[in-house]
């Protein structure tokens, strides 16, 4: 295997910001609640089509419509979050994230009060303005408290959240909705996301870059500067595949498996439980390889997310084909890997961008990933089903997976020296401090 210089230097790897594992802990718990809030409209979706749309519940147009639900979160995320994260270049990124919380939990229960589907529609598009003000904050906040030897494994913490929140939502939906109807379910959720929105406006910003560096703010020329890294670049198309392929999974396997497959409705709590341990141990094991790897193997958090983009597409395959209570092995297996790549793939994104526009890096990313992402998926994964199968639909997913794991081999090639370039910078700005 090929091997790299450590951008770090041997210096040795330095400790965490002063309270830095508090900060990782509130951030941790507010992405939790944002992925259980997405998911459980997921969760209650075929019940909600059925309120809203009676016996044309399973039409094509409907499921259209859906899909269209998650799509409008999306757009107003991806929409409001370069806007947010040019504020977080320049303001208390604490302030953004607390604010952002409490308005996608105020729209959360606007959600279960919906008396109808343009309703419905219009909460999801607040929700999405709200997480469009959390979202480019939270990784630079996790990046500035932790030093870039201890990044990946701390960033992987904080989108251990995805597989877990998304379990969450699809149990919580699950059960609450079986038992007290689908409104309840976002009303449950509400109260806490409150309380970690309030809690963040009490928390301390902390020094950019660390150590010192000197202040710049970012001009246009700098934002225009991230489209001529290479990794920057190819990390963004391969995870716009990776979203494309979780966001149309995670809407419509609740579906898929009770009116495809036939499974009782219990089986969106299985469903849960896997995504939970498989990608639970699947994040954290990621970012700690990808550390592990840094400085070894060239490109190395690239070449473990392709990697593990690339072992999941077979087993997306033999889900679809094999029975159940076979085809659970097979889906534990592709979640596991599907996963693999969000702590190395988001450290990645971190690393190759300076301090004084890394908010606005991950605002580009959101924006771009999501647009040509998860944000398309399930209106047109649901239209392809409707009209010529689930099968079909799946098959696309298997095919953006495909496209991003190459993607990321491709870009491991540019990583590392990427990677350096920001580390002699922000060395630099130190050393004329």
């Amino acid at each position: 295997m090929s091997t790299s210089t450590d951008p770090a230097g041997s210096t040795g790897a330095r400790p965490p910001a002063s309270g830095a594992k508090l900060s990782l802990g509130l951030l941790l718990s507010i992405n939790l609640f944002n992925y259980i809030d997405r998911y459980v409209l997921a969760a209650v979706e075929p019940d909600v089509a059925k309120e809203f749309f009676g016996d044309q519940h399973s039409s094509a147009a409907t499921l259209t419509k859906m899909g269209s639900l998650a799509t409008a979160f999306l757009i107003s995320y991806m929409v409001a979050a370069p806007i947010f994260g040019w504020l977080a270049d320049r303001m208390n990124r604490w302030l953004l994230v607390g604010l952002g919380v409490i308005l996608w939990s105020l729209a959360t229960a606007g959600s279960g009060l919906a008396s109808g589907f343009m309703m419905l529609l219009v909460m999801r598009l607040f929700v999405g303005v709200g997480e469009g003000g959390y979202g480019p904050a939270a990784p630079t906040l996790i990046s500035d408290l932790f030093p870039v030897e201890r990044r990946g494994r701390a960033l992987s913490w904080f989108y251990m959240a995805i597989p877990v929140g998304s379990a969450l939502g699809f149990m919580i939906g699950g059960v609450v909705a079986q038992h007290l109807g689908w409104r309840a379910a976002f009303y449950i959720v509400t109260v806490p996301g409150l309380a970690l929105g309030v809690w963040a406006l009490f928390m301390r910003d902390p020094r950019r870059g660390r150590a010192g560096a000197t202040p710049h703010k970012a001009t246009f020329g700098d934002y225009l500067a991230l489209f001529k890294i290479k990794s920057y670049v190819t990390n963004t198309v391969a995870m716009a595949m990776m979203t494309f392929a979780i966001g149309g999974i995670s809407f419509w396997m609740p579906r898929y498996l009770t009116e495809v497959r036939g499974l009782p409705a219990g089986s969106k709590t299985l469903f849960g439980a896997i995504t939970v341990v498989a990608g639970l141990g699947a994040t954290l094991l990621g970012g700690l390889i990808g550390d592990m790897l840094r400085g070894k193997v060239r490109g190395a958090y690239f070449a473990v997310s392709g990697f593990g983009m690339l072992a999941a597409c077979p087993f997306i395959l033999l889900m679809l084909w094999v029975p159940f209570p076979y085809a659970w092995g097979a889906m534990f297996v592709a979640v596991f890997f599907l996963f693999f790549n969000t702590g190395p793939s988001n450290t990645a994104l971190a690393n190759v961008t300076h301090p004084t526009v890394r908010a606005t890096a991950f605002a580009v990313n959101i924006f771009l990933i999501h647009a040509f992402g998860d944000a398309p998926a399930p209106p047109i994964l649901g239209g392809i089903a409707g009209a010529y199968g689930w099968d079909r639909s799946f098959y696309l997913v298997t095919l953006a997976m495909a496209l991003g794991g190459v993607a990321w081999l491709v870009g491991a090639r540019w990583l590392d020296n990427d990677t350096a370039a920001v580390s002699a910078k922000e060395q630099a700005s130190k050393t004329n401090t």
